[in-house]
């Protein structure tokens, strides 16, 4: 049995619908998304950064994968911008079968056309098969991450 085949594209503003969809997948825990207008807005306001973009993989009009790309300016490595990876996520009906492998190739192609010297991910995830997944997808595991996240302040009262 053959696997369908990916369709690689930019996400446009009528994909936010099956995108939020989507990433259910990624933490079904996460807050709503925001109302249509705000969506359509933090999307363009994204796209406005040279280079970066949120790519989606469509099978039969179905999104089944996506991640997200931002190229960074940067003042250092001769101005060369480096890109970052966030929001990885495939469908869970439409695991291993390279799908998500394929999403990163083509960020990865799309950081490189940007002039990027390097690209990073983080993920939060220490389960074994999600880090072999960006292990062969051609990611070194070779920096410490850190992060700081911000604390929602509590009522008053």
């Amino acid at each position: 049995m053959t696997s369908p085949t990916l369709a690689v594209r930019q996400a446009s503003p009528d994909d936010l619908p099956q995108l939020f969809d989507l990433y259910r997948h990624l933490n079904p825990e996460d807050a709503p998304p925001p109302a249509p207008d705000a969506a359509r807005d933090i999307l363009t306001r994204l796209n406005c950064y040279d280079g970066s973009a949120i790519f989606v993989g469509e099978v039969a009009d179905t999104l089944v994968a996506s991640c997200t790309l931002i190229v960074i300016p940067n003042l250092t490595r001769g101005g060369s911008p480096y890109g970052l990876i966030e929001n990885v996520v495939t469908h869970g009906d439409f695991r291993k079968r390279g799908f998500g492998k394929a999403l990163l190739d083509h960020a990865t192609a799309a950081a490189w056309e940007a002039g990027c010297y390097k690209l990073m991910l983080m993920t939060g995830s220490r389960q074994a098969k999600v880090l072999r997944f960006y292990l062969d997808a051609g990611f070194e595991q070779s920096k410490t991450g850190f992060q700081k996240r911000r604390v929602a302040p509590r009522p008053e009262g």
